[in-house]
């Protein structure tokens, strides 16, 4: 037996704003963070399990303080206990009634307690000496639908529909394991289309992203439209008729706005728009993918919650689902996530970047790939090509694919001299 003796916290933020790597519309100076802990045990094997919250800078102490509100529920427990019950574990943190209502179920607290419910999977993946993605996707389909709270989603998905679905997917679960470790995940890539880099560098990095095998890259748009124009129409050029290119608004217009300025850009035969406008309102982005089509709305990376996702599809209010690894209360969350949109058939493109984003989001797609919706057809997952070396795991990419990661673990681990060097305030 072992016991939680401490979550231990930091945070760490990196200076990407010096060279605006992530300037987007809406957020034009990003300092890429992370609201980090570690779950020690007093066990003598040396495994830990790390965890995270991404933000931009500014709040990222506050995150910090969000989940050491949490120690109290986990220090001096039996990690055994916890690790082997991981729905039961996520129902008791994210049910804590004065803790839930900060939220409820949104929001710091909520990120909070996925940034500790990852660092349990990842220590669970450890000891099982297994990356997260084969720990799940080897799961049975009621160890799988036991880690989900169906609390205000059964009127779009019941346990019993999402064991159907888990169930239809075992037969070939071997067989996509060994695709994935053989030629992996298929990536997109927004390294070329940081709102704040210049001409010569969104053609130059976007003629580098075909040479490197990406079939899709990604703009951002939103702060004129004549600007837009100018580099859409530069990336086309540079990358031919055959890449697929997305763009992404970043949350800046209102309804009518993001119609009349997508009308704009169609003529680049744009793979989707990315969050058009606020990730909270389902009527107006219902209304712009009406509005827009037959150009997809994609959206998800600051969706607060489950029934956040349960009502977007249930509208149809998106045509391409965004999980975040960091955003929603943690893996549990994700999984239920993926259930919906299989239910729907929509497909899931993750959100990615940040710092540690892409390592720890292709688990999340490929253990969907695996063990939900057995296909990766029409799905990619982002890749930008900031911050991997401070991770002991990073990512790797091969002819435009996440190769499947092999080491245990989550791949939120990021090395301890990084963590040192980039602690705020030392």
């Amino acid at each position: 037996m072992s016991i939680i003796r401490a979550l231990e916290t930091s945070d760490i933020r990196f200076p990407t704003s010096t060279s605006l790597d992530g300037s987007d519309a809406m957020n034009l100076d990003p300092d890429y963070s992370a609201a980090y802990v570690r779950v020690l045990t007093d066990a003598d094997d040396g495994l830990e399990g790390h965890g995270f919250v991404f933000t931009i800078g500014r709040g990222n102490d506050v995150q910090v303080a969000a989940i050491e509100a949490l120690c109290s529920h986990l220090v001096g427990r039996n990690a055994e206990d916890l690790l082997a019950h991981m729905g039961a574990t996520w129902r008791e943190l994210v049910w804590d009634s004065q803790l839930r209502w900060l939220g409820p179920e949104k929001g710091v607290m909520h990120m909070a307690i996925g940034a500790v419910v990852n660092a349990l999977w990842d220590l669970k993946a450890k000891r099982a000496g297994l990356p997260l993605w084969q720990l799940l996707g080897r799961m049975s389909p009621e160890e799988i639908v036991e880690l989900v709270d169906f609390r205000y989603l059964t009127d779009a998905i019941t346990p019993d529909e999402a064991l159907d679905i888990l169930r239809a997917a075992v037969p070939g679960r071997a067989e996509r394991e060994a695709e994935l470790l053989a030629t992996g995940y298929p990536a997109y890539t927004t390294t070329p289309g940081w709102l704040g880099y210049s001409d010569e560098k969104l053609v130059r990095l976007a003629k580098e992203a075909v040479a490197d095998g990406y079939g899709m890259i990604k703009l951002k748009v939103g702060g004129s439209v004549d600007d837009d124009i100018r580099r859409m129409r530069l990336a086309r050029e540079a990358v031919g008729p055959d890449i697929r290119i997305g763009t992404d608004a970043n949350q800046r217009w209102g309804v009518d706005e993001a119609i009349e300025w997508m009308s704009r850009l169609a003529e680049f035969d744009v793979a989707w728009i990315e969050e058009p406008t606020s990730p909270d309102d389902l009527l107006a982005h219902a209304a712009i993918a009406r509005g827009v089509a037959p150009i997809p709305v994609a959206t998800g990376e600051h969706m607060s919650n489950r029934i956040m996702f349960k009502q977007f599809l249930q509208a149809d209010a998106l045509q391409v689902l965004q999980i975040d690894a960091s955003r929603v209360a943690g893996v549990n969350e994700n999984v239920a996530i993926l259930l919906l949109a299989a239910k729907f058939g929509v497909p899931v493109c993750p959100h990615a970047g940040g710092v540690g984003l892409c390592e720890a989001v292709q688990h999340l797609s490929m253990f969907d790939y695996v063990a939900v919706t057995a296909t990766h057809d029409d799905r990619v997952i982002e890749f930008v090509d900031h911050l991997h070396e401070h991770f002991v795991t990073p990512v790797d990419m091969r002819n435009g694919c996440y190769i499947a990661p092999t080491a245990p673990g989550n791949g939120m681990e990021m090395h301890a001299a990084s963590r040192a060097e980039y602690a705020f305030g030392t």
